[in-house]
């Protein structure tokens, strides 16, 4: 059962409406602890001052910001605590704006935002009248002493709550070096047939189609070598070669992309007797034979 990590209200004009906040998304991540190799013991990490090599106990700790090479201000806890925004636990809307004007740079976490008790109605009533309206919130909320810009969306029959990044956190596109400018740009027949290339390739979106190939094959490596299986290690696969000619290539992408949608059909023709061609199983297969072709023609 998910614990709520933070309670209050949403709160746009004079209406509030109380919610409790849950995580939405859990990261999968593989992690590993630091091990001693000699005798397995788990790496303990120390606070260490090498000036007068010796640990350093908590205590004795404090907190400074570098403003050039070795040299800090150093700032106090109560300083910081004078500086933190007010805790009013409330989730502000300030103003209402179409989703597709967010870019998604400015996402970050998100939030199921879920209603209490007492505020059902008016959280169903919010709900509703955004969908309706195709609009999204976006508010400022303080938790844990600071404060974050959020995005409050409905998603399905949940409100859904996305922290957003600050303008000023989104790096800007001329800090970054060799952007390719309008004279590398495409001919007419280049951009008609990667146009073509990417309808052909065009489906509807299915997240559960996509999985961390990668995690598997660790998790999958761990438990054969926690049950004292041998691990052969597997060749390294071929880096695909450089591509020379850009428009060969496409030509090779989309005429295999094609060829495959014709044995798609003849699939199709099969599987009315013994089951559905799945969506999954034909984008797989274009990919699959849209590398090979490029690779054929590449070397």
């Amino acid at each position: 059962m998910a614990r709520s990590i933070w309670s209050g209200a949403i709160s746009f004009g004079l209406v509030n409406v109380p919610v409790k906040v849950f995580t939405a998304v859990r990261k999968k991540d593989v992690r590993f602890h630091q091990l001693h190799a000699k005798d397995g013991v788990r790496i303990q990490q120390k606070r260490w001052c090498p000036k007068e090599e010796e640990e350093v106990p908590y205590d004795e700790i404090v907190k400074g910001y570098e403003i050039s090479s070795g040299q800090y201000v150093l700032v106090e806890p109560e300083e910081l605590e004078s500086l933190d925004p007010e805790a009013t636990r409330t989730i502000d809307i300030e103003d209402f704006v179409d989703l597709e004007q967010i870019d998604p740079l400015y996402f970050d976490t998100n939030y199921y935002m879920i209603p209490d008790n007492r505020g059902e109605k008016a959280y169903r009533l919010l709900l509703e009248a955004m969908r309706d309206a195709g609009k999204v919130g976006v508010a400022r909320v303080v938790m844990r002493t600071k404060q974050y810009l959020v995005a409050v969306r409905p998603v399905g029959d949940a409100l859904v709550m996305t922290m957003l990044n600050f303008a000023d956190e989104v790096v800007d596109q001329e800090e970054l070096d060799d952007l390719p400018g309008s004279k590398h740009g495409a001919s007419d027949r280049e951009l008609r047939m990667a146009k073509q290339l990417i309808d052909s390739l065009a489906t509807e979106w299915d997240p559960t189609q996509y999985k961390d190939t990668y995690r598997e094959r660790v998790l999958d490596l761990i438990e054969q070598k926690a049950q004292g299986k041998e691990i052969v290690a597997q060749p390294e696969a071929a880096k695909p070669a450089p591509v020379v000619d850009l428009m060969a290539a496409l030509e090779a992408s989309l005429k295999a992309a094609r060829g495959d949608a014709a044995d798609d059909d003849e699939d199709d023709e099969a599987d009315d007797s013994g089951g559905p061609a799945t969506g999954a199983k034909k984008s797989a297969k274009a990919a699959k034979s849209t590398k090979k072709a490029a690779k054929k023609k590449a070397s």
